[in-house]
């Protein structure tokens, strides 16, 4: 009985052993493997030995759907080219993002992102890192980063954001309206949209501007709620028309104050989208009837692909804008199911695709590292 239980143990030792001896040989196998010279046909000479790139993208607004949407597209856009992709927002703290930019000089990146380096000092880092031998792509920043060589300045194309928005506004009311203006100050797309916006008055006389109001903050939409509400108890039922909202946070913010006002002849006309925003404007008794907008997922993607063409050596555009579609609560209606971010193709036409950028060897590196 001893013997035959030590013969079984003895069996089961040698068993787990040469189970274990396998395992090492199969893990020895895939490491040598992924250890082996990849050479890719018909890519630039940067990438084509597959050692791609590493890249950090620094936003300094955060805490909201747009900025997650953005640093997610980017994120994704370069992982699927084999990069390493690390992500940082500030949320907003002006010294936490050019402390994040002044470290990124003393580290092993290849390339970064810039996104909402409004101030002078953003310029400067930019320099900095250009002249450290990084490649920068930089989205909705301080125009005045057109000094630095080599740098692209990417946006929403702002100016047809606000027009569509103002136009559609415009033909609602047949040109006669009062409405409230949501709007801040010293940022280079809301200057940008704020242009238009004046343009837009002087064109259509019968359009006047009672009240205006913004904010940039972590809570943008509770003040911007606080603010309407405020207004609306100015303004009796019938001398508040619409609300032109520059940013999705005063449209929320809005939106909100208006229902719990029950102020339902009042309309919005906003600009950006979110799930969080989509979801807003399909709720029940929803004001928010149009918003203007580009998918912030696919802005990300557009600005990983600049990148990668300026580590790859290849000519990229000092400016690019990205094309803005118009979407109502009415189209959002129409479908059977809730709409969100990604069946919003469904609804608007090209929604969230775009080849621009996207050569035929990203797409040779995109099918290998997908396997």
């Amino acid at each position: 009985m001893r013997k035959s239980i030590l013969k079984t143990a003895f069996t089961s030792l040698a068993f787990s052993v040469l189970l274990t001896g396998c395992a090492s040989a199969e893990n020895s196998a895939n490491k040598a493997s992924s250890n082996e010279k990849i050479t890719f046909e018909n890519v630039p000479e940067r990438f084509a030995n597959g050692e791609g790139a590493k890249i950090k993208v620094i936003r300094k607004i955060g805490g909201d759907d747009h900025t997650a949407q953005f640093l997610a597209g980017a994120k994704e856009e370069g992982e699927s080219l084999g990069f390493d992709v690390d992500v940082f927002t500030a949320n907003g703290d002006s010294a936490k993002f050019h402390d994040a930019i002044e470290q990124a000089l003393t580290q092993d990146y290849d390339g970064f992102i810039i996104s909402h380096g409004d101030d002078a000092a953003t310029v400067d880092g930019v320099k900095k890192l250009t002249e450290s031998g990084k490649s920068v792509v930089t989205f909705d920043s301080n125009p005045d980063i057109a000094s630095v060589n080599g740098v692209t300045l990417t946006s929403q194309d702002d100016e047809a954001l606000a027009t569509l928005a103002l136009d559609q506004l415009v033909k609602d009311s047949n040109g006669e309206a009062n409405i409230v203006y949501l709007w801040v100050d010293g940022f280079p797309p809301m200057v940008r949209r704020n242009n238009v916006y004046k343009q837009t008055l002087e064109s259509n006389p019968g359009i006047k501007e009672i009240e205006r109001f913004g904010v940039a903050a972590a809570d943008t939409s509770v003040q911007t709620q606080n603010a309407v509400a405020a207004m609306l108890n100015k303004y009796p039922k019938g001398e508040i028309d619409a609300i032109f909202a520059t940013w999705d946070a005063f449209a929320i913010g809005a939106a909100r104050a208006i229902k719990e006002a029950g102020r339902d002849e009042i309309k919005i006309y906003g600009i950006d989208v979110s799930n969080a925003d989509l979801q807003e404007i399909q709720t029940d008794g929803s004001p928010w009837k149009y918003t203007a907008a580009v998918d912030p997922k696919l802005i990300g993607a557009v600005n990983m692909r600049l990148l990668a063409k300026k580590l790859a050596g290849e000519e990229t555009p000092q400016n690019y804008d990205l094309e803005a579609s118009l979407i109502s609560q009415a189209e959002l209606r129409t479908s059977k199911e809730a709409v969100n971010m990604v069946n919003l193709a469904d609804i608007i036409e090209g929604w969230g695709t775009t080849t621009a950028f996207e050569e035929d060897w990203m797409k040779v590196l995109k099918d290998h590292y997908k396997k």
